[in-house]
């Protein structure tokens, strides 16, 4: 059993370090920013989608086609409007969804695959914009192509050379570098981003800290010449476990937590000790306007309950049971 699982171990990591090297020869390739480069096609591609009124249909079959529809899934729900048209259907009416003001980007690392010859043919007539992502320049969606994504050779990390392995991480990783380009270009921002991923723990985490806090009469506070004994009687009745100190402007001073208390709970403690003799001055706190996210990093085992200030006021507060009520963890 430990030889199988050593055998398989290395085989994972030959796998590995094979499409890591098909990764540099990506990246290289992309340096070279000249005439003819794939830098200089990447760039293009770029103007070319982002200055186009229309949407981006990628398409592609096999396992290009895999690649193909989860370009389309990151490109859709990063604000470029995406989406796949597979080319078998494609001849059989689903050329319909191709419009003037598209652009399509067709993947193959042949570029020699029949089935796309319908959309290829279908964008040419129409001078829709066709960007193909290959690996032979001189294939028939190469030659077609207005913009050629040239991918660099690079060997499959199948041992016989033949499941496309090594070719559809490349193809999948320049086609995140799209959509990451053309994200950047727009300014989308975790906002935008937010807009398009409303569900799951995704769109818990750019929820505004707002949309959570509490307000108001629960927000535990204390004045700052109170005693200890108040300050656990605020702390016990709102259930944060942390208490919020004031001074007479009306100002945050400082925080009483469980752990200040715990702390403090020696035998010269008394129920008299002032308050300014336990809190933490310095507390941590958060911003209404921040994200959900940002919140969740600053909460920790040790920080449960984080004080929202606004224009130096505690406007509200946010607990770990909040941002798990809404799904973020």
């Amino acid at each position: 059993m430990i030889q199988e699982q050593t055998s398989a171990v290395l085989s994972a990591l030959r796998t590995l370090g094979t499409e890591r090297k098909g990764l540099d020869a990506l990246e290289e390739a992309i340096r070279k920013a000249g005439e003819g480069g794939l830098g200089a096609a990447f760039s293009e591609a770029v103007k070319t989608i982002s200055t186009a009124p229309g949407r981006v249909i990628v398409t592609g079959i096999g396992k290009s086609g895999h690649i193909a529809r989860k370009i389309a899934a990151t490109l859709a729900s990063t604000g470029e409007p995406a989406f796949f048209v597979h080319p078998a259907e494609a001849s059989h009416g689903d050329l319909g969804m191709v419009q003037n003001g598209d652009v399509v980007l067709a993947i193959s690392w042949s570029g020699e695959t029949a089935e796309l010859a319908a959309i290829v043919t279908f964008a040419k007539r129409y001078a829709i914009p066709l960007i193909a992502m290959t690996a032979e320049v001189d294939s028939t969606l190469g030659r077609e192509a207005d913009i050629r994504l040239i991918m660099p050779s690079a060997p499959e990390a199948c041992p016989n050379g033949l499941a496309p392995t090594t070719s559809t991480t490349m193809q999948l990783v320049l086609g995140d570098a799209l959509a990451i380009a053309l994200l950047e270009g727009r300014g989308f921002t975790a906002l935008d981003f937010r807009a398009l991923h409303p569900g799951g723990k995704l769109g818990a985490k750019l929820m505004h800290v707002r949309e959570v806090m509490h307000t108001g009469e629960r927000v535990p506070r204390i004045a700052g010449n109170a005693r200890m004994g108040e300050a656990i009687v605020e702390m016990t009745s709102k259930g944060f476990g942390c208490v919020a100190v004031f001074d007479e402007g009306g100002g945050l001073a400082g925080i009483i937590t469980d752990g200040d208390l715990r702390r403090h709970l020696k035998p010269d403690f008394s129920l008299d000790t002032p308050v300014a003799a336990v809190m933490t001055k310095r507390p941590r706190t958060i911003g209404p306007d921040a994200l959900v996210a940002e919140a969740l990093e600053q909460i920790s085992h040790k920080i449960q309950a984080l004080l929202v200030v606004e224009r130096g006021q505690v406007v509200g507060i946010v607990n770990f049971r909040d941002l798990m009520r809404v799904g973020a963890f």
